[in-house]
């Protein structure tokens, strides 16, 4: 009886019901019940130790047998378990592949990477797309891209390494460490700490005097100096403005107390233990790296290839040209709470710092939101919400012809980066898309619903439209072109030089003293304003007019930018003529 019941039991346990071919999923399919009849198998094998021995002999043989018994079901359980979640580890790895790839087209951008960690794995690392429009190439995880803002998280961290080690202090001043700062405001100057630099509350706008530093040859403590001459936009610590100057002086900072450029401790304190080689900050370097996507600009709907902008010298703001496998790994550093295998490089205690809600923003309580969403603000270089009942810290970055997204849920170990080449990019869709899949949240399409989100927003902004439409035909300027040709100084950037274009009688030259890459003709437009025409093709830019302001005796005074676009601000320029 006892053999004959063992036999049915084994043959159960390895059977298959009649007529099915036998598979791998259908067996995984059926592990849970399999488990459930391996502990029943084992229970029955454990009933000889509770039976009386004839002898010590019969109780040494019962003791082996069930012993042998319990290791090789033990090891069988754990295998199917193995086996079970590799299995739908790759179920999960099918799905987001065939959803980013279906829905790629769609958004017509050109390439790009997206990585998955989960439980200090990358689980998932792909390109799709192109690197470049019009050639063949393909991306994948370890294809270089810029990650822009992204970067403010490496700075706010160096930050506090540097505070852990007693070389600052959270709240001390900025002044104690560059005497020579000064903001709108002289008490805000006096006031302002290295906590302030890391959380957007200066007091100034959000992208307030980005054209400072955008594709100039000024060094960053010029283009600090130049922040004074910014107005308030905020009262001090009353609101929030996202400001890339700050993060520029927090790198300032960071140079100050170390003796060491921004980069190089990047470099010793992240990217080396890390094991992030691929990771560079100047685009000089990715020749001899290799396997780099290029950016695009989008000109009518068109993804135009675009060269390289140089942002090393702005590199605390948005300098890091980076893989979503490296990324990857400083997800997972992270999410250890700042532990890189035996090391550890950030105290967990400094992730209370990092990610404190230093800045809040408003979230609507009045409806509900798509991810049951009660807060969200800013830390110290990152963005904090709750997502799904969850802490997700997160950011995102905007390079000349690149987006980029990173976003980690910590208690679930789970992150996600996705690094582009365009600026019409599925960045937030594909980010939403994997978080979900690894939280077992309903099917959502994302993607669709995004794209259509954008499009209809691109069809909603008719800034130039609206001035092409405003122009006024067959009109003339004011005074001969020789009279408008000068030296302007604007007090946040310096001189602006408008002179006769030699190619061009009708013409004129607009160029900027600090910015040669931001040189155009100006075209007659009515008035005396002149359309721009730049020289080069610019990521966030495109249409653009200068007014020539004049006395009751026309004489001219200074000049007046309008450049309809959400980034670079050229009416803050307000340059007056000077010669």
């Amino acid at each position: 009886m006892r053999k004959g019941g063992n036999t049915k039991k084994r043959d159960y346990i390895c059977s298959r019901p009649p007529g099915r071919k036998a598979s791998l999923r259908g067996f995984i399919g059926h592990s849970n019940a399999i488990l459930l009849h391996i502990w029943q198998f084992t229970v029955f094998h454990s009933s000889f130790i509770a039976r009386k021995p004839k002898n010590m002999k019969q109780l040494g043989k019962n003791l082996c047998l069930t012993s042998d018994v319990f290791r090789v079901l033990i090891l069988l359980a754990g295998f199917l378990l193995l086996f079970s979640g590799a299995e739908a580890q790759k179920d999960l790895t099918r799905k987001l592949d065939d959803y980013f790839r279906k829905s790629m087209p769609a958004w017509e951008t050109p390439g790009l990477s997206i990585a998955v960690v989960k439980d200090g794995q990358i689980i998932f690392s792909k390109g799709y797309g192109t690197l470049e429009m019009g050639k063949t190439a393909e991306p994948d995880g370890n294809t270089l891209y810029a990650i822009a803002s992204n970067t403010k998280a490496f700075t706010a961290t160096m930050m506090a390494m540097l505070v852990e080690e007693g070389e600052a202090g959270w709240d001390d001043k900025v002044k104690d460490y560059l005497p020579w700062f000064e903001l709108y405001d002289p008490w805000v100057s006096r006031e302002m700490t290295l906590r302030d630099l890391l959380c957007h509350r200066s007091g100034l706008g959000t992208f307030s005097g980005d054209f400072i530093w955008y594709k100039s040859d000024l060094t960053a403590e010029e283009i600090i100096h130049r922040a004074k001459y910014l107005p308030a936009r905020f009262g001090f610590r009353d609101g929030y403005g996202y400001s890339n100057l700050m993060f520029i002086t927090a790198g300032e900072v960071i140079e100050k107390i170390t003796g060491k450029s921004w980069g190089e401790n990047l470099r010793e304190r992240i990217l080396k233990p890390l094991g992030m080689d691929r990771t560079i900050i100047s685009p000089d370097h990715l020749t001899a790296k290799g396997n780099f996507a290029t950016p695009h600009a989008l000109e009518e709907g068109k993804n135009i290839p675009i060269p390289w902008t140089n942002w090393e010298e702005i590199a605390a703001l948005g300098g890091i040209i980076s893989s979503v496998n490296d990324i990857g790994r400083w997800m997972i550093f992270n999410m250890n709470l700042g532990i890189q295998g035996i090391d550890t490089l950030v105290r967990p205690a400094s992730f209370n710092q990092l990610w404190k809600l230093h800045t809040p923003f408003m979230v609507d309580h009045t409806r509900g939101n798509d991810f049951n969403t009660h807060f969200r603000g800013y830390g110290l270089g990152w963005v904090l919400s709750d997502y799904r009942g969850k802490m997700m810290v997160s950011h995102s970055g905007a390079f000349d012809g690149m987006i980029s997204a990173v976003a980690m849920i910590p208690e679930e170990k789970l992150g996600v980066v996705v690094l582009t080449n365009g600026l019409k990019t599925p960045v937030n869709a594909f980010s939403l898309y994997a978080l979900d899949t690894y939280l077992g949240m309903p099917e959502r399409d994302w993607s669709k619903e995004h794209l259509q989100s954008t499009e209809a927003s691109q069809k909603r902004d008719t800034r130039i439209t609206d001035r092409v439409a405003a122009r006024i035909l067959n009109t003339h300027p004011s005074l001969p072109l020789e009279k408008y040709a000068g030296h302007y100084r604007s007090n946040i950037y310096g001189l602006i030089t408008v002179s006769l274009d030699p190619a061009h009688k009708d013409s004129l030259r607009l160029e900027f003293e600090h910015s040669p890459g931001l040189s155009a003709t100006l075209e007659h437009w009515h008035y005396d304003v002149w359309k721009i025409n730049w020289d080069e093709t610019h990521a966030w830019f495109s249409f653009g007019t200068v007014k020539f302001n004049t006395t009751n005796n026309l004489e001219i005074t200074g000049i007046d930018f309008d450049v309809p676009n959400d980034d670079i601000f050229f009416e803050e320029l307000k340059p007056v003529r000077v010669k």
